[in-house]
């Protein structure tokens, strides 16, 4: 039986790289079934001018292309922030096998908020999930990212 490893602090530190992009605080790791890292990002919509350029989005298509599949069975997505409805789509369709988010998202989240697209009865997968990973420090990145710009 192996370990459980949780990868958040990568993900923050993407997160705070994106931030200082100036994009959303948000960061993303992929691991594979045996808990390497095979890729991690941070939001990039404002950068590749590309409104699906989410970090979860940039990290499943880098584990798609690595892997050579469209599916990812047995795959691990680490994301500082409840991923919103098109990140939980594509989330579906890869066929993650574990969701481990830090932050709820109650304005554009789709997991738990929503439109639940896990519960969701025409989709095809879900994968475990598991939320408030490192919640406080992701919430304080968004919360800290736009009072600056209020």
């Amino acid at each position: 039986m192996s370990t459980f490893h949780s990868h958040m602090q990568l993900a923050l530190s993407e997160a705070r790289a994106a931030a200082l992009r100036g994009e959303v605080p948000v960061g993303a790791v992929l691991t594979d079934p045996s808990g390497r890292v095979v890729a991690q990002n941070g939001n990039r919509t404002r950068e590749l001018s590309d409104p699906t350029a989410h970090a979860e989005i940039l990290v499943l298509r880098e584990g798609c292309r690595l892997a050579r599949s469209e599916r990812l069975p047995g795959y691990r997505l680490y994301v500082t922030l409840e991923p919103c409805p098109i990140c939980a789509a594509t989330i579906a369709a890869a066929r993650i096998a574990r969701l481990y988010y830090g932050a709820a998202d109650p304005k554009s989240g789709g997991v738990a908020q929503g439109p639940r697209v896990f519960s969701h009865p025409q989709c095809h997968h879900a994968p475990e999930v598991y939320d408030g990973l490192a919640e406080a420090e992701s919430a304080e990145l968004l919360r800290s990212f736009f009072a600056a710009r209020r």
